[in-house]
């Protein structure tokens, strides 16, 4: 647990520091607002509620969000293939930097998931999958599209699946 905060921590980059810095300052002016205005103990306890809020829910939110419009990438699969001889599936397909900034590396992860007919099941399946796989691309210029090729292995499963592939980019 300790290796994972502090990788989560090295990997911060300015603008997280400016994201947390001012969900602290808004948290600090909503508790001196409350404070000021205790005559009005119902805006009083709004602004106290509307503080903590902020704190708890302002870094995660802002994190996920600012990270998901810094680093915009879109990757597409164009094709999966299950082979016959060997307990593989190959992936391929392709990623494409669509943000303003060069990415250092990008981990693409391929998952296969369950497929049934039925609606519920399928919603379900895809919240666990039953093989993944991950590869890193380094150095992804901006507006770049890189075509890459993903083998999952060992791949046992006899029935109807479903790969679905993402990225996180730095």
């Amino acid at each position: 647990m300790k290796a994972k905060i502090t990788a989560f921590i090295d990997e911060l980059i300015t603008y997280d520091y400016i994201l947390f810095g001012s969900v602290f300052g808004l948290f600090i002016l909503f508790i001196i607002l409350g404070i000021v205005l205790r005559k009005k103990i119902a805006l009083a306890i709004l602004l106290i509620l509307l503080a903590f809020t902020i704190l708890l829910a302002g870094p995660t939110i802002g994190y996920v969000k600012m990270h998901d419009y810094i680093f915009k990438n879109t990757t597409e699969l164009t094709s999966q293939k299950k082979l016959s001889f060997t307990q593989a599936v190959v992936v391929k397909g392709k990623i494409t930097n669509e943000s303003k900034r060069f990415f250092n590396s990008c981990n693409i992860t391929a998952s296969a998931n369950k497929v049934s007919n039925n609606e519920l099941k399928n919603y379900l399946y895809s919240f666990k999958s039953f093989a993944n796989m991950s590869i890193m691309e380094q150095n992804i210029a901006v507006g770049e599209t890189r075509e890459f090729k993903i083998i999952i292995e060992p791949f046992t499963y006899s029935k109807d699946f479903n790969v679905s592939i993402g990225a996180k980019c730095k």
